[in-house]
């Protein structure tokens, strides 16, 4: 009887097996099908279906530019300063978001009232506005509303904002240091630019993500036990020092996998720059370079890989962190 159930349950399993591989055949048919049609429809209205504009002029600025790059340049070079404009912001952004983030979610589980509503209403009213408002917000409303650069806000170090921009100090090689911004004609010269784009941009991705982090950091911390913050006091540690060797090193383990959802999250919506005009890979690649080539299909392909490759590897590094702090708490 055993016998008979054994070789029911196999069959079954073969049986499953065969229609999963039929149905992966089938749609892996279609999708060629689908494909090698569209492809030859393109050809026949004359729709580029490869790279030949790779190494054609570009014949367009880009401003900002971390790498070498003018108007005579390729398309291909286009696409590296979209590219690392992206991963700029990105980086920045996730850096900003994080320390904010971390912040915020310890003030919500802060003793002072005043503070952890603070910080709950902070959460709430800019977790509640979508990104791409906060975006036009900062960019039109606050940015673009400043004095021009003769009237600019003066900081202490050096550091002035006006409509052009946020001006600041930048190190160089040279004996002295730095490259401090001065006001000469109509605008500055010297230190380090950061366009409105680029600081509405990142602002609102740092303070939207924030949030997000904030409530991780907040549900991970009071995910540890209570238990292991007594033990923590009975061994002669005060408040401050039980949460950053005892409670944080725990609770870390809880909060890097949801973290890592907001760190790609970050990272795609940096795409909604094309609405402000900052350069980045869909604004310049996916925008200039697919209106000027009509190569539709290359280069959707290529932006949507480059997002998938990103998320994927961040994801990897996020895993090999966590098992890392797991095996460190263990």
């Amino acid at each position: 009887m055993a016998t008979l159930s054994g070789a029911f349950r196999r069959g079954n399993a073969a049986h499953s097996a065969l229609v999963q591989i039929a149905f992966v055949l089938g749609l892996g048919f279609l999708v060629y099908e689908a494909a090698t049609l569209a492809l030859a429809h393109m050809r026949e209205h004359h729709i580029p279906t490869d790279f030949g504009f790779w190494n054609e002029r570009a014949g367009f600025d880009i401003d900002p530019h971390l790498i070498a790059y003018s108007f005579t340049s390729t398309y291909g070079r286009a696409f590296f300063v979209g590219l690392i404009n992206t991963l700029v912001v990105s980086a920045v952004g996730v850096v900003f978001a994080s320390l904010l983030g971390f912040a915020i979610g310890a003030a919500r589980l802060s003793t002072n009232l005043v503070i952890a509503k603070f910080a709950g209403f902070y959460i709430e009213a800019f977790r509640n506005v979508p990104l791409l408002l906060q975006i036009l917000f900062w960019y039109n409303g606050v940015l673009k509303a400043l004095p021009a650069p003769r009237a600019s806000l003066a900081f202490p170090g050096h550091i002035f904002l006006n409509d052009r921009g946020l001006f600041m100090p930048a190190p160089t090689l040279s004996p002295l240091g730095l490259s401090l911004p001065v006001f000469h004609g109509f605008n500055f010269i010297g230190g380090m630019k950061l366009s409105p784009e680029f600081v509405a941009l990142t602002l609102s991705l740092v303070l939207y993500t924030a949030t997000f982090i904030a409530e991780i950091v907040r549900a991970g911390i009071a995910g540890v036990p209570k238990g292991q913050g007594e033990a923590a006091a009975a061994l002669g540690l005060n408040a401050v020092q039980a949460r950053k060797f005892v409670i944080v090193p725990q609770a870390l383990r809880l909060i890097v996998p949801p973290l890592t959802s907001q760190y790609l999250n970050l990272f795609k919506n940096s795409s909604l720059a094309v609405f402000i005009g900052y350069p980045d890979l869909v604004q310049v690649f996916a925008g200039t370079v697919l209106n000027q080539t009509g190569a539709a299909v290359p280069v959707i392909t290529v932006t949507m890989a480059v997002y998938l490759f990103v998320s994927l590897l961040g994801s990897l590094a996020m895993n090999l962190f966590n098992r890392r702090i797991a095996g460190a708490v263990h």
